[in-house]
C-alpha cells in the first residue's frame, strides 16, 4: 500500500459509519448492476415464446442452485401469468422487473455517492484545520526558506486534489471491482468457454492502459509544484507593487509569471493528454472484444448452436456492462496518482518538526517580578555569529535600549525574548526560569511587541486592537487608542472604531497604523514591552506623536527598546551599544556621552545629519 494511503486513513476513520454504509450500497449497486442485465433474458423468451413452461413451483436446494433456482422460479410466474390472463400480463411481468433493478441500481447508487461525498468533504475540511493549525505553529524561522505561495498552493490547490482524487480508492476496490466481478459471475454461468476467451484479452487491455499512465504521478508533482511558484509570483508581485512600479519592472514580473504559466501550461497539456487517453482507450479495447465476442459467440449460436440467442444477447449485455467499471477504473487510477502526489505535497508540511515546542513538563509563567537576565548567548540563522556571548540584565520596571549599526544583533535580541527563535548557546531567565522549560502562550502573554512593520488585517480598527485581547469593551478600546495618541484621528473616520481599514490597513497613514499597533499593545497590558524600531520608518510630526504614545504605554512597565533614531531613547535607564553582536558600551545617555566613545560617535553623526 502506498505510505500516502497509509497516512490518509487516520483522517478517514473518524468517518467509519459513511464508509461502512457506501461499502455496503456499492456491493448492493454492483450486484444490481449485474441482475439489471440478467433480468432482460426473461423478457426476450417472453418476446421470442422461447421461455420452458414451468409449472410446479422449484424447490430451493441451496446457495450454489441459486441461479437455477431463481430461473425456474421466474418461468414458474411467467407461465402461469400466460396461461391465466394471456402473454401480455407475462411480458408487464418481466418489463417491470427489468425496471425494478434498474430503479434499485440507481438508487443505491446514489445512496453510495452521498456517503462518499460526507467522507470527502468531511476529510477536506479536516485537513485544512490541521494544515492550517500546523503553518501557524510552525517557528517563523521555516518560513524564512519556504515561498509564501507555495504553502497556499499546498493548503488550497493540494488538499483539493486529494479530496477530488484520492477517496476514488473506495471506487477502486468496492464499486467497480465488483461490478466486473458479479458481471463476470454471471457470464460464466452462461457460458464458461466464452468468458475464458474473454480472459485472454482483458490483461492485454490492461497491460497498455498502464502503459500510458506511468509517468504520471511524477508530472503531477512537478505541477504542483509549479503551481506553488505561481502563486508565490503572484503574491509578491501584489505586495510589493509599488516597488515593482516604481522601478519600472512589470516587464521583469511579467515575463517571470508568463514564463511559469507557460511551464505549467505545457505539463497539464502532456497530464491532460494521459488522462484523456484512459477513457476512449478503455472503451476501444472493450469494443474489440465485444467485437471478438460477436464472432466467437455467434459462430457458438448460428454454427455449434451450443449457446441459446437470447442468452447470447444478455451476454453481450453482461460484457458491455464490465466496459463502465473498466473504464472508471483506469480514470480513477490516474486521478489517483495526482491524488498521491498532492497528498504527498501536504503530508510534506504536516510532518515538519517544529523545532519550538512547548516542554511536556513546561510551567505556566504567571507573573513577572524581578528580571530578565540574558546569560552568554551564542547565535546565527546561518553560519555567520549574529550575537556572541550575549549577556544583559533588564530589570522590573526599567527601560533598556539596544542601539547600533544594522546587522550588530539588536532585532534578533527581540526574536529570541519571544522565542521566535530559540538559542543556540546560553540561557534567557524571567524570574529565573529559563524560557524553554515555560509554555510559549504564558511567556508571550507577559510580552507585548511594537515593530517597525505595523502589520494589520483587513477589517476594522476595533478588530485589529482587540487582537491581544478579545473580550475587551469599545470603551476599552477608545481608551487604548487615547494613550496612544489614535483616538484624534479615529474619531473622524466615518464609522469611528467600526472603519474597515483594507487590506494590510493601506487606508491609513504610516503613522497612524504605527499607533494603532502601540494602542493593540496597550490593550493587552502586558508587563514586558519589545519596542523593535517602531519609529523608524516615521516621519517627524508622526513619530512625535509615536513617540509620545510610547512614553505613555512604557510607564511602570519593562521596555526593551530597540531604536535606530537615538533621540528617542534618551530618557532610558540603561542603554546598550552594540557591534557585530557584542557590547561595546553601557550606561545612561549622559554617562555615555561623557565617556566619547562609540555612542558619543553615533550621537553626533544623527545630529550632523
Amino acid at each position: 500500500m502506498d505510505e500516502n494511503i497509509k497516512k490518509i486513513i487516520p483522517f478517514a476513520r473518524k468517518y467509519d459509519f459513511h464508509i461502512v454504509w457506501n461499502i455496503f450500497f456499492n456491493v448492493l449497486y454492483a450486484l444490481f448492476s449485474t441482475l439489471s442485465f440478467v433480468a432482460l433474458f426473461p423478457l426476450m423468451e417472453v418476446l421470442f415464446k422461447m421461455n420452458e413452461r414451468v409449472v410446479a413451483l422449484p424447490k430451493y436446494e441451496g446457495i450454489l442452485e441459486l441461479g437455477t433456482y431463481g430461473k425456474q422460479y421466474l418461468q414458474y410466474y411467467i407461465t402461469k401469468l400466460s396461461e391465466e390472463n394471456g402473454p401480455e400480463y407475462a411480458l408487464l411481468l418481466t418489463v417491470s422487473l427489468v425496471i425494478s433493478t434498474f430503479l434499485l441500481k440507481n438508487v443505491f447508487n446514489y445512496a453510495a455517492s452521498q456517503h462518499l461525498m460526507k467522507l470527502k468533504n468531511g476529510v477536506l475540511r479536516d485537513l485544512r484545520e490541521k494544515m492550517f493549525n500546523k503553518i501557524i505553529d510552525l517557528p517563523i524561522s521555516y518560513y524564512s526558506e519556504k515561498r509564501k505561495g507555495d504553502i497556499m498552493a499546498r493548503m488550497l490547490g493540494d488538499v483539493n486534489e486529494v479530496q477530488n482524487s484520492f477517496f476514488m480508492v473506495l471506487e477502486l476496490i468496492i464499486k467497480e471491482p465488483l461490478t466486473i466481478v458479479f458481471a463476470i459471475l454471471a457470464m460464466l454461468k452462461i457460458s464458461l468457454e466464452l468468458t475464458l476467451f474473454v480472459f485472454v484479452f482483458i490483461p492485454i487491455s490492461g497491460f497498455i492502459i498502464s502503459k500510458i499512465g506511468k509517468s504520471l504521478k511524477s508530472k503531477s508533482q512537478r505541477a504542483q509544484k509549479e503551481n506553488g511558484y505561481l502563486i508565490s509570483v503572484v503574491e509578491e508581485s501584489l505586495t510589493g507593487l509599488k516597488v515593482v512600479k516604481s522601478y519600472n519592472a512589470e516587464p521583469f514580473f511579467k515575463k517571470t509569471f508568463i514564463d511559469s504559466i507557460n511551464r505549467l501550461l505545457h505539463l497539464n497539456n502532456s497530464i491532460g493528454k494521459k488522462n484523456n487517453l484512459a477513457s476512449p482507450m478503455s472503451e476501444f479495447m472493450g469494443i474489440v472484444v465485444i467485437a471478438i465476442l460477436l464472432w466467437y459467440g455467434g459462430s457458438l449460436v448460428l454454427v455449434d448452436k451450443t449457446l441459446n440467442g437470447a442468452l447470447f444477447i444478455v451476454y453481450l449485455g453482461l460484457a458491455y456492462n464490465i466496459l463502465t467499471p473498466a473504464k472508471a477504473i483506469s480514470k480513477a487510477s490516474y486521478q489517483v496518482k495526482n491524488g498521491l502526489a498532492a497528498a504527498e505535497r501536504v503530508f510534506e508540511v504536516l510532518e515538519v518538526e517544529n523545532t519550538i515546542e512547548d516542554k511536556v513538563d513546561a510551567v505556566e509563567l504567571q507573573d513577572f517580578k524581578n528580571e530578565i537576565n540574558l546569560k552568554n548567548i551564542n547565535f546565527s540563522y546561518g553560519e555567520e555569529p549574529v550575537l556572541k556571548n550575549f549577556s544583559l540584565t533588564i530589570p522590573k520596571g526599567k527601560t533598556v535600549a539596544l542601539v547600533g549599526q544594522s546587522g550588530s544583533g539588536k532585532s534578533t535580541i527581540a526574536n529570541l525574548l519571544t522565542r521566535f527563535y530559540d538559542v543556540k548557546n546560553g540561557e534567557i531567565l524571567i524570574d529565573n526560569h529559563n524560557i524553554k522549560d515555560v509554555t510559549m502562550k504564558s511567556l508571550r502573554d507577559l510580552t507585548g511587541l511594537v515593530t517597525q512593520d505595523s502589520i494589520m488585517f483587513n477589517g476594522t480598527i476595533k478588530d485589529n486592537i482587540r487582537l491581544g485581547n478579545l473580550e475587551a469593551t469599545n470603551e476599552e478600546v477608545i481608551n487604548a487608542l487615547k494613550i496612544a495618541n489614535a483616538y484624534e484621528f479615529v474619531k473622524d473616520l466615518p464609522s469611528g472604531i467600526d472603519t474597515n481599514i483594507g487590506d494590510s490597513g493601506n487606508k491609513l497613514s504610516g503613522g497612524q497604523k504605527q499607533r494603532l499597533s502601540i494602542a493593540r499593545a496597550v490593550l493587552k497590558n502586558p508587563p514586558i514591552m519589545i519596542l523593535d524600531e517602531a519609529t523608524s520608518a516615521l516621519d517627524t510630526e508622526s513619530e512625535r506623536l509615536v513617540q509620545d504614545a510610547l512614553e505613555n504605554m512604557m510607564q511602570n512597565r519593562t521596555s526593551v527598546v530597540i531604536a535606530h533614531r537615538l533621540s528617542t531613547i534618551q530618557k532610558a535607564d540603561k542603554i546598550v551599544v552594540m557591534q557585530k553582536g557584542e557590547i561595546v558600551e553601557q550606561g545612561t545617555h549622559e554617562e555615555l556621552l561623557a565617556k566619547g566613545g562609540t555612542y558619543s560617535k553615533l550621537v553626533m553623526m544623527q545630529s550632523f545629519e
